[in-house]
């Protein structure tokens, strides 16, 4: 099985570090990470990870800025994005799914089990 490369886009250090421990010692897939929707969107591009995480309240580019950025990117339009948020409103959730998200997942997560929701979202199994 090939290793899988994630790319956590979140504006949150500590978040974005949990995540990617959580992936590492959990998948042993290689994570890379951006604090901003700018540094993912272009780290999106020159290491066309296998799937994003993205949150969606960010200053400046929000998530789904960031999401409409990569999807308009020829890319990053076929990389498979999962939007993490605090707040999911049935509405709000209808809305990612139409810009493009594969799904969305609630923080605060649960580490053990992020790596399992990833590839269950994205059909890895």
């Amino acid at each position: 099985m090939t290793i899988k490369r994630i790319l956590i886009i979140d504006d949150e250090a500590d978040v974005r570090e949990i995540a990617k421990v959580s992936l590492e010692i959990t998948r042993q897939w290689e994570v890379t990470t951006a604090a901003s929707g700018e540094e993912g969107v272009r780290l999106a591009a020159t290491h066309h990870p296998d799937a994003i995480l993205l949150d969606v309240v960010m200053p400046k580019t929000d998530g789904l800025a960031t999401l409409q950025q990569l999807s308009k990117n020829t890319d990053t339009c076929h990389i498979p994005v999962i939007l993490l948020t605090a707040t999911l409103r049935l509405a709000t959730q209808q809305t990612f799914v139409a810009a493009g998200a594969r799904a969305v997942l609630v923080k605060p997560f649960d580490p053990g089990l992020l790596g399992g929701q990833i590839e269950s979202v994205l059909g890895w199994q």
